[in-house]
């Protein structure tokens, strides 16, 4: 099967270990940073949201009409406005990319950022909004006659858009999360169902989990599944490992100094979504699982976000990306502390690795089915 890479469209240089040296719609480097991607062998970027961010889908579509190839996968609360409202904004916007969308809802794992904007329903409440905003858009981009909806959370009468996406049937959706209820939802709604990067065994359950949920929905095909990695390279072994550990004082250095900003509720201590828990859990089991992965870079942020490292040369890196895509994993996320330099170096000397490895598993693949089906 095809493997893709995914990288990130920030809007600024500032990372867990940088501050920004200039906006936070920096617009400029967001287009350097993406056409840095598209040079160098990604498929797309996400654009990301935080309550207090600059709003993705602007930031998307001025990148999308600069550059030919890149994908968008564009990130989206269902509390920040109604469906109706932004199944015609992903339309647009697919529109102006001349089909390079795709839509990762974001349920919300955390009640305090969720307040932030004036989301107050429960995590179980906000998984079922959800699941209902993502057929209702769906319902939107593939439907030419007007339709009422009643539902729990979204009641609205004759309504048909006048625009619609340029991908047929339509863009696809991205869904994450490690609870239960997000296996359900994901299981049930998603094209994609994204995951954080844990162990080989751990990620070969979560993916499992997403199947059967799948299959419960009543689903005869199954989400593709993509993991997602901070990777930290260098030149050798010995190398990439001083660097990680220079990442890590880094992280610390610049939390202790109060420069990131943390939830009141849910801290680091005791985040509130599952994924963060999990990372936690497994930093607290061990430092180095599998191949490369490391995960002191998680425990320093207390499990924030996409935050296990895959640390070591490109080879060893490239290496164990494909131990996650024999598992089936075949959407592979990265995104490194220095954003422009390494999303450069990650698609120079690990990309072609990968890519080459899985031309030669499928050839070979295929070579084994030609001579069983001569048999």
């Amino acid at each position: 099967m095809p493997v893709e890479f995914l990288g990130i469209a920030a809007t600024n240089d500032g990372s867990e270990t940088t501050p920004r040296s200039g906006a936070a719609f920096d617009k400029e480097y967001t287009l350097r940073l993406a056409r840095a991607h598209e040079d160098h062998g990604w498929d797309r970027v996400l654009f990301a949201y935080g309550s207090g961010s600059a709003d993705p889908a602007p930031a998307a579509a001025y990148v999308a009409s600069r550059l030919d190839r890149l994908g968008i996968l564009l990130a989206h609360r269902p509390n920040v406005s109604y469906p109706t409202f932004a199944a015609k904004t992903f339309a647009t916007l697919d529109r102006i990319s001349e089909g390079r969308l795709t839509v990762h809802f974001i349920t919300g794992g955390n009640d305090h950022e969720q307040g932030r904007e004036g989301d107050f329903l429960t995590k179980d409440e906000r998984y079922a909004r959800t699941r209902e905003y993502i057929r209702i858009v769906k319902k939107i981009w593939t439907t030419h006659e007007a339709f009422d909806h009643e539902g729990e959370h979204y009641r609205f009468h004759d309504f048909v858009s006048d625009v619609f996406p340029v991908q047929q049937p339509r863009p696809g959706v991205s869904f994450g999360g490690s609870s239960a209820a997000a296996y359900a939802a994901g299981g049930a709604e998603a094209d994609i169902y994204c995951l954080w990067g844990e162990p080989l065994a751990e990620t070969a359950e979560q993916i499992e989990a997403v199947k059967a949920a799948a299959r419960t929905a009543g689903r005869t095909d199954v989400p593709r599944i993509q993991v997602a990695f901070r990777p930290i390279i260098a030149p050798t072994e010995e190398l990439a490992w001083e660097k990680a550990h220079r990442t890590v004082g880094a992280i610390r250095e610049r939390r202790e100094a109060g420069l990131v900003r943390h939830h009141r509720r849910g801290t680091r201590e005791s985040p509130e979504n599952t994924g963060s828990q999990r990372l936690i859990a497994i930093a607290e089991a061990g430092e180095r699982y599998d191949r490369a992965l490391w995960t002191p870079t998680a425990a320093a942020t207390g499990g924030s976000g996409n935050s296990n490292a895959l640390v070591g040369t490109p080879e060893t890196v490239a290496q164990a990306l494909l131990d996650y895509y024999d598992l089936g994993v075949d959407i592979l996320s990265a995104r490194g502390y220095d954003l422009l330099g390494d999303a450069v170096d990650f698609g120079r000397y690990v990309i072609p690795i990968v890519r080459e490895e899985v031309a030669k598993r499928d050839a070979e693949r295929t070579a084994r089915g030609t001579l069983a089906a001569v048999r």
